[in-house]
């Protein structure tokens, strides 16, 4: 499909929103793309829109910022190359008062800038070109990962004596003090504080947190346990099973 236009009225500088105003739309439903390429911006706003979403846009990271502080969106979307402060920025920015996901778009296919990706805190990373309809399908998993588990038994998950999982929630208390997550980051708490005591493949972590169909390199799951270790302290009993994975407790 080829690049559409006139799908949005200019708003603020920085920013195009589609026809309607933002008051009237449910937050779980409002998406931020942060894009300075016309082209591609739109083409996603029209896929977006398509699955039921009304799209925010930004062609810098300020204002994808300050559409982020004040629409509290379900999603942003992100690129890293922006005119004037990259997307690792806006990420580090966002991850400092927000567990919102987000998912890196970008022409940078490096090994080291997916890692720093991971490492600031992105649920997902796709690189340019891409298929429109897979980064719809991204988009959607990840927002389906962040539903509450709604199952008795998986509500509440203890993890030795410091440490509790409030799974409906989606709060991790340590001492009794919240420690803020990154989506990902909680889902794999979550999955390996469900198998405690149990040694889980790196393959078995990644089939369920980022499911199945999710392709990519298995060092993800490593550099979010390393941002699990960093947040929750040497006392969390997540051990590393040499030649396995990991195994919680």
């Amino acid at each position: 499909m080829a690049p559409c236009s006139g799908t949005a009225q200019q708003g603020a500088p920085g920013a195009r929103y589609q026809r309607g105003s933002m008051g009237d739309v449910a937050e779980e439903r409002n998406l931020v793309v942060v894009e300075d390429d016309p082209n591609i911006s739109d083409l996603l706003d029209v896929y977006l829109r398509d699955a039921g979403f009304r799209v925010l846009q930004a062609d810098r990271g300020e204002r994808g910022l300050e559409l982020v502080e004040q629409h509290r969106p379900a999603m942003v979307v992100l690129d890293i190359g922006l005119p004037d402060i990259d997307g690792f920025e806006v990420c580090r920015r966002i991850r400092a008062k927000s567990a919102v996901p987000v998912l890196f778009l970008t022409a940078r296919d490096g090994e080291i800038d997916r890692i720093l990706g991971l490492e600031l805190g992105a649920d997902d990373y796709v690189t340019k070109p891409f298929s429109p309809r897979e980064l719809v399908a991204r988009v959607k998993a990840i927002l389906r990962r962040g539903l509450p588990d709604t199952r008795d038994d998986a509500s509440i998950v203890h993890i030795g004596d410091d440490y509790v999982i409030d799974v409906g929630r989606r709060e991790v208390l340590r001492r009794k003090e919240s420690v803020p997550l990154a989506t990902r980051e909680f889902d794999l708490l979550a999955f390996l504080a469900r198998n405690q005591g149990l040694a889980l493949t790196r393959q078995q972590l990644l089939d369920g947190v980022w499911g199945a169909d999710w392709y990519g390199d298995d060092r993800t799951v490593d550099v979010h346990v390393r941002q699990l270790r960093k947040k929750l302290g040497d006392e969390l009993p997540l051990a590393t099973v040499w030649g396995i994975g990991y195994r919680l407790g």
